[in-house]
C-alpha cells in the first residue's frame, strides 16, 4: 500500500482498494494510495491509463466497483459530489457566460444562501489576480484567465481537496507554462490538497510535490519528480518521463556498490543501489542513462576523455539543432538509435553526421532495470496520446 504519513490528516484522501470495472473491462486495478492534506499531487499517464476515473471517483462521478474512499477521517464512498468537501476544475471551464466575473465566483456562496458576499469574492479574485477583471463577462476574457476564475469559483467554497481534471488542456503552449506556476502558486498560498490529472509530463513535474505515474489502470511508480527522473523503476517510467537510452547487458561481476556489466563487447558501470532489477552473475540487465547526461567526444580526442567514466563507441547518424542544445542520433553497436543532448557551447564542428565518436558518462548517472520488460514500453502509448 503506497502511503505517507501527515500530521493533520483532515484533508488526506485515502483510496482502498479502490477499483472501477465497466462489463469486462477493468479501467483500475485495485488500487491503494495516500495524497496527504496540503499536497500538489498528480496523476499522471497517457489515455486510458485509469486517471481520470480514479480523479472521477474521488470526486463522486464515478461510483467505485470496489474499495473505498476517505476524505480525512470521513468515508465518501456512496456520498453523492455536492455532500463531499470537494470541488472540481475541469478542461472545459463550464463559466456562466451571463454572469460578470465577480457573479461567476459568487456563485457557489450564493446558492448556499450566504448574504454578503462581496469580501470572500474579492480576496479570491485578489488571489488569482483577476480583481480589475471582475465587472467583465468570460468571453472577454484569454482562456487563462478564464481558468483562473474557474479556480477561484471552485476555491471560494472552502474545499478540503481540489480536484483537476486536465485543467490546462486547452491552452496553448506559452500560457500553459504561465498558468502551470499560477496554479502552483495559488496552492500553496491556500494550503489545501490539490489533485492534478493530466498526460503532460512536464505538467505534472513542474506543478507537483508528488507525481503518480499511472499505466493500465495501475500506479507504476509513485514519489517526487526528481526521484521518478532519476530513478525509474520500470522501462514504462523511463520512457515516459524523458526520454531514456535503454542497453541489454549481462552481469560481469559484483562488488561492494558496483555492478560491472558486459554490453558489445565493452564494460559498464552502475552503482548497486540504483539498480532495481535481481542481478546475478550472468544475468541481464537493462542499462539506462539519460540523453543530456552524455558527453560526446569525437574519436581523434578519446584519449583526453578521464579514466572511469562508461564509454561507448559509435558513429552519428543525424543531428538536429535546436537552439538551446543539439540533439545527436548515435549509431551503436549496443543501441542503434542512441541519443544524446549536447549543450550548444563551444561546439565541435567536427560532430557532424558520419562521423565516429566516443559517448562517455559518470557512471553514478547510470540506472539499471529488469531486463524483461519491453523496452519500447511507454514510447507508443506516449505517441497515441500525442496523436
Amino acid at each position: 500500500m503506497t502511503t505517507m504519513n501527515n500530521t493533520d490528516n483532515s484533508g488526506d484522501v485515502r483510496l482502498s482498494g479502490i477499483s472501477k470495472t465497466y462489463g469486462s473491462f477493468t479501467a483500475v486495478q485495485p488500487l491503494d494510495l495516500t495524497v496527504p492534506q496540503g499536497s500538489f499531487f498528480a496523476l499522471l499517464g497517457a489515455s486510458g491509463c485509469g486517471k481520470t476515473t480514479t480523479l472521477r471517483m474521488i470526486a463522486g462521478l464515478e461510483e467505485p466497483s470496489s474499495g473505498t474512499v476517505f476524505l480525512g477521517d470521513q468515508e465518501v464512498t456512496h456520498l453523492p459530489p455536492y455532500k463531499r468537501p470537494v470541488n472540481t476544475v475541469f478542461q472545459s471551464y463550464a463559466l456562466f457566460p451571463h454572469l460578470d466575473i465577480f457573479e461567476n465566483v459568487a456563485f457557489g456562496l450564493r446558492r448556499r444562501g450566504i448574504k454578503s458576499v462581496k469580501k470572500q469574492v474579492e480576496d479570491m479574485l485578489d488571489l488569482v489576480q483577476l480583481g480589475e477583471q471582475a465587472r467583465k463577462k468570460p468571453h472577454q476574457l484569454s482562456g487563462g484567465q478564464q481558468q483562473r476564475v474557474a479556480v477561484a469559483r471552485a476555491l471560494i467554497n472552502h474545499p478540503k481537496v481540489l480536484l483537476l481534471d486536465e485543467p490546462l488542456g486547452a491552452l496553448d503552449l506559452k500560457l500553459r507554462r504561465q498558468m502551470q506556476l499560477e496554479l502552483k502558486r495559488i496552492q500553496t498560498e491556500v494550503g489545501i490538497t490539490f489533485v492534478h490529472v493530466t498526460h503532460d509530463q512536464e505538467e505534472a513535474m513542474t506543478m507537483a510535490d508528488t507525481v503518480a505515474v499511472m499505466n493500465a489502470g495501475r500506479v507504476e511508480q509513485l514519489g517526487s519528480p526528481a526521484d521518478l527522473y532519476e530513478n525509474p523503476n520500470t522501462t514504462f517510467v523511463a520512457n515516459f518521463l524523458g526520454t531514456s537510452n535503454l542497453i541489454e547487458a549481462e552481469v560481469d561481476s559484483k562488488g561492494g556498490d558496483e555492478i560491472v556489466l558486459r554490453a558489445g563487447g565493452g564494460k559498464l558501470t552502475l552503482p548497486t543501489a540504483r539498480c532495481s532489477a535481481a542481478t546475478t552473475t550472468g544475468g541481464k540487465v537493462l542499462v539506462g542513462v539519460r540523453p543530456e547526461k552524455i558527453s560526446l567526444t569525437h574519436a581523434d580526442d578519446a584519449g583526453e576523455i578521464p579514466a572511469g567514466r562508461n564509454r561507448i563507441t559509435g558513429k552519428i547518424a543525424d543531428s538536429s539543432f535546436i537552439g538551446v542544445s543539439t540533439q545527436y542520433v548515435i549509431d551503436s553497436a549496443v543501441c542503434p538509435e542512441f541519443e544524446v543532448y549536447a549543450q550548444n557551447i563551444d561546439r565541435d564542428s567536427r560532430l557532424t553526421p558520419g562521423a565516429d565518436v566516443v559517448l562517455h558518462w559518470n557512471p553514478a548517472h547510470t540506472f539499471g532495470l529488469d531486463a524483461a520488460q519491453d523496452i519500447d514500453a511507454g514510447v507508443e502509448t506516449v505517441e497515441e496520446e500525442a496523436a
